[in-house]
């Protein structure tokens, strides 16, 4: 028997996991701005970054920083790799939630 299954610690953080469960909403590809990100997780930007930054080390977040006219905007999106790592994440918790459903069927 296999022991309780890892949690992914750059995501397990809360506000982290808050970030992630949010852009996991969003299509493959999809962005939203930065602003928006901050106003739906009521963060502060400071706050935000920080934990941007360390999902972006982690390669679970792509930022990308443009112009909308003259404005600066900052797009955030979660990557194919950060996708897949908070579905494995999901399926963690699922299984220690439930470690039936996890259990080898005969």
């Amino acid at each position: 028997m296999n022991g309780p299954p890892e949690l992914d610690p750059v995501i397990h953080a809360q506000a982290r996991l808050r970030v992630t469960a949010t852009l996991a909403t969003l299509h493959h590809g999809d962005r939203i701005t930065f602003p928006r990100l901050q106003d739906i997780l009521q963060m502060t930007a400071g706050n935000l970054s920080v934990h941007l930054r360390k999902l972006e080390e982690a390669g679970y977040v792509e930022i990308v920083k443009t112009h909308h006219g003259r404005t600066p905007t900052t797009l955030v999106g979660l990557t194919r790799r950060g996708r897949f790592a908070f579905e494995e994440y999901t399926l963690a918790v699922r299984a220690l939630l439930d470690p039936a459903q996890t259990e080898e069927k005969p």
